[in-house]
């Protein structure tokens, strides 16, 4: 049975702030201007020109340079995108939590409740704007090729997994490796899902962009090493799933 999550947005009235959104604002802002957003964006209607981004998709499933078939790339697509999620859940153990915290496990678990919250809404937009574009994958399965999933859920978690990293205490040599490598495993989902034929390269970028902003945003709005006291952000068990809960006091 499929898991549900739930995402329940609640305001409990605390006071008087309009800085809550401003700051949600200002981190929305400051997630687009990055080259990690702009950039595939850019990218992805280049390759609309002279029908680029068919031939190098058909290229691409022609020659399967890097990962050497369709079935081997739609697996190793699968498994670093695993991989990704992987690596956020070590990096939310190994990030510092103070007592004012409340606590380790409560601290783990918001940050975890963090990234499964950022996980839903890029997979709900995700979702959304497959359905608006119907766009016939390259393989003719269906019609939902853009934008590609599974470099959305890669870039999601690999950029809440590179804010983190920022918190733990590590040579910076160390550090840079890290970041590159989550960003090598968030382009290598993306490449895997054009070689299995899943995608068009605009696709995977478009989802790149996509994971990433979303990512940032929340990276800043929930797990900014000073964050807003008006806003909170939890998870709890229920029947079938897991129930989110989003605060804003205002």
């Amino acid at each position: 049975m499929r898991s549900t999550i739930l995402l329940v947005a609640c305001c409990a009235v605390s006071g008087c702030s309009s800085l809550s959104w401003d700051h949600v604002g200002e981190s929305a802002s400051e997630a687009a201007r990055s080259p990690w957003v702009w950039g595939p964006l850019a990218a992805a209607a280049v390759m609309q020109v002279d029908s680029w981004d068919e031939d190098v998709s058909e290229w691409a499933r022609d020659e399967t340079p890097v990962f050497g078939s369709e079935g081997s790339a739609q697996d190793w697509s699968d498994g670093l995108r695993n991989a990704a999620v992987a690596g956020y859940a070590v990096s939310v153990l190994a990030t510092p939590s103070g007592a004012g915290d409340g606590g380790w496990v409560a601290a783990k678990a918001r940050d975890a409740a963090v990234g499964v919250g950022a996980f839903a809404v890029t997979a709900g937009v995700t979702e959304g704007l497959k359905v608006a574009t119907s766009r016939e994958r390259p393989n003719g399965n269906d019609d939902k090729s853009l934008p590609s999933g599974h470099a959305a859920n890669a870039a999601v978690f690999n950029t809440l997994t590179v804010h983190n990293l920022q918190a733990i205490d590590m040579g910076p040599q160390l550090r840079t490796s890290l970041e590159i490598g989550a960003g090598a495993v968030t382009v290598g989902t993306a490449w895997a899902r054009v070689e299995s034929g899943d995608h068009y390269p605009s696709d995977v970028l478009v989802g790149m962009a996509l994971g990433h902003f979303v990512g940032a945003t929340f990276a800043q709005v929930f797990l900014g090493r000073e964050p807003d006291a008006s806003l909170a952000f939890g998870a709890e068990p229920v029947r079938g799933g897991v129930m989110l809960h989003w605060e804003m006091r205002f």
